[in-house]
């Protein structure tokens, strides 16, 4: 068992107990800013470090807090991952469920993977993720998320973890004042922490804090983009990458500190009662009751929304004002899209002569003009067509601003990449929120290849039948992470990545081959001044996902 006591916990003293059965080789121990780590080695021979506190757990009077400094006597056991923060738990018939984990509100741990030969004087890249889930679910320790295969390769790998929903986000009046002018964003500073952590440590597990790359998906990515925008992170990474979707100077950056704080004065009414200290007695599964929910088989509505909000303090403006004031990192970016996450209502044509219909309704007299830049001649183009419209009027435009963002007002480079490998599903396999059949290059579907964790989707019942062009794909996809970790360029003997430019407009599509292409740019600036409903954004950190074709984390 782990080697802690929890009530102890706060006061930073442990206790030292046997090793778990689950370590099958000690790792020397590790003295970190905080206190002593030990790891274990895994059967490949690559070194973790699982369930390292990086934070004291937010819990009682830490509740809607910013991450405190954690420190500790005697020994860590970091052997086994720890809690994901308070979330709804996945149904077993979900594409995406890979085990139950345990759930609670001392979640503030991360992860670390190393190669089997790492020293503390090795320098080698690392590579930093972050979870999606719309603010409200995700996990550090999904096996989607592992690092071993990473670490093989020759990275460091860390995942951190980082509260959620009303726990993550809520600004309060109470907390306004208690907090010295600002409240809420407690997300986004456990993010801040977590990496600040690594800064401070991870040259001890053989990585080099001067080449670090954070990487999200979804919200994991709108996180990402936080940082870039956050004065408090500068310093902290050189390279970053954004999947589904990037946001450089884009956004509002969240509601007012003002707007938040009556959100959290609803949030409180809620629950009925009349304090804060009153708040922070109530039982953390009430909290999540009260939010809404429209994921992984959920659809609950009626409930209160929060996220992001400009404090004045972690996120000081909007982004563009960020961008345009130049107080943002300015630092090489990738850009990845998946080229089936985005939605239209062109989608819902059988025939050309339906995608001709609603096209007249959506476009009126314009219709005309996008029937020449979108045609199509038969029944069997319409799907194709379809789709190339959903994602060119909202994702892959918004990878393609990015560009043109960074381009105007920073120096640095920035990658862009569409996702286009259909998963080989297990023939007959269902799940409740996925049709096999019909799905492409859903929301998600990307990352097991950049990380080489498809095997997880297999871990309880074969789902996927992975081809030898699968693995090949997967490590060719992480080799140009690595690199772009390393030298923040993804270009690899194997992959031939440009930057993105005004002048190529190109990206690489990874998909049953690995080409480099170049946007529609006529088409994507044409539905940009012809915005539809229903077309654009599915959910926070994650434009145009059509709901029931795959969880946004």
């Amino acid at each position: 068992m782990k080697a802690t006591l929890w009530g102890g916990l706060c006061a930073g003293v442990l206790l030292l107990t046997s090793a778990s059965a689950q370590i099958l080789k000690p790792l020397p121990p590790i003295r970190t800013a905080s206190g002593i780590v030990a790891g274990k080695v895994l059967a490949s021979g690559v070194k973790a470090w699982l369930g390292v506190p990086f934070a004291k757990p937010p819990v009682n009077d830490l509740r809607w807090m910013p991450p405190q400094p954690i420190a500790w006597q005697g020994v860590w056991n970091a052997d086994r991952k720890m809690p994901e923060c308070m979330q709804v738990l996945r149904p077993h018939d979900i594409n995406h469920y890979f085990g139950e984990e345990a759930t609670g509100e001392d979640c503030l741990y991360l992860n670390v993977w190393a190669p089997p030969r790492a020293t503390a004087s090795s320098k080698l890249p690392v590579i930093v993720f972050y979870y999606g889930g719309g603010g409200t679910i995700g996990s550090a320790g999904s096996g989607m998320y592992d690092g071993e295969a990473m670490a093989k390769k020759g990275a460091i790998f860390v995942t951190i973890a980082y509260r959620l929903g009303i726990l993550g986000y809520m600004a309060h009046p109470e907390l306004t004042r208690e907090q010295g002018g600002h409240s809420g964003n407690y997300a986004g500073l456990d993010q801040l922490a977590g990496l600040e952590w690594v800064h401070d440590n991870i040259a001890r597990f053989g990585g080099d804090p001067a080449h670090v790359a954070i990487t999200g998906q979804s919200a994991g990515a709108g996180a990402v983009s936080t940082l870039i925008h956050a004065p408090l992170a500068k310093g902290l990474f050189q390279a970053a990458m954004m999947s589904s979707t990037c946001s450089l100077g884009a956004g509002s950056g969240g509601a007012t500190l003002a707007e938040a704080e009556q959100t959290g004065l609803d949030i409180q009414k809620r629950l009925g009662v009349s304090s804060l200290k009153q708040m922070r007695d109530v039982a953390a599964d009430k909290l999540v009751a009260l939010q809404n929910e429209s994921q992984v088989g959920y659809r609950l509505t009626g409930g209160v929304r929060v996220g992001p909000i400009i404090d004045g303090y972690f996120t000081p403006a909007s982004k563009l004002e960020m961008m345009q004031s130049h107080r943002m990192s300015d630092i090489p970016v990738i850009a990845n899209f998946n080229s089936g996450e985005s939605s239209s209502p062109l989608q819902a044509a059988k025939t050309a002569a339906d995608y001709r219909q609603i096209a007249a309704h959506l476009y009126g007299d314009a219709s005309a003009e996008f029937l020449r830049l979108y045609p199509v001649s038969s029944d069997a183009e319409v799907a194709p067509m379809a789709a190339k419209v959903a994602r060119e009027a909202s994702i892959a435009n918004a990878s393609r601003n990015c560009g043109v963002m960074q381009a105007q007002y920073n120096k640095s480079p920035v990658f862009i990449d569409m996702y286009d490998r259909k998963h080989p599903y297990t023939p007959g396999v269902a799940f409740a929120d996925q049709d096999p059949a019909t799905v492409g290059a859903y929301h998600n579907a990307d990352i097991v290849y950049w990380f080489g964790n498809q095997d997880q989707f297999n871990r309880f019942r074969p789902t996927r039948n992975w081809t030898a062009w699968d693995r090949t794909l997967a490590g060719e996809m992480a080799g140009a992470l690595i690199a772009f970790a390393r030298t923040g360029n993804p270009t690899t003997a194997a992959v031939k990545w440009p930057a993105w430019s005004a002048q190529n407009d190109a990206y690489v599509r990874f998909g049953d081959n690995v080409t480099v292409e170049r946007f529609n740019a006529q088409g994507m600036q044409w539905l940009a001044a012809h915005p539809v409903a229903g077309g654009g954004r599915g959910g926070r950190g994650a434009p145009g996902i059509v709901a029931g074709r795959g969880p946004r984390d």
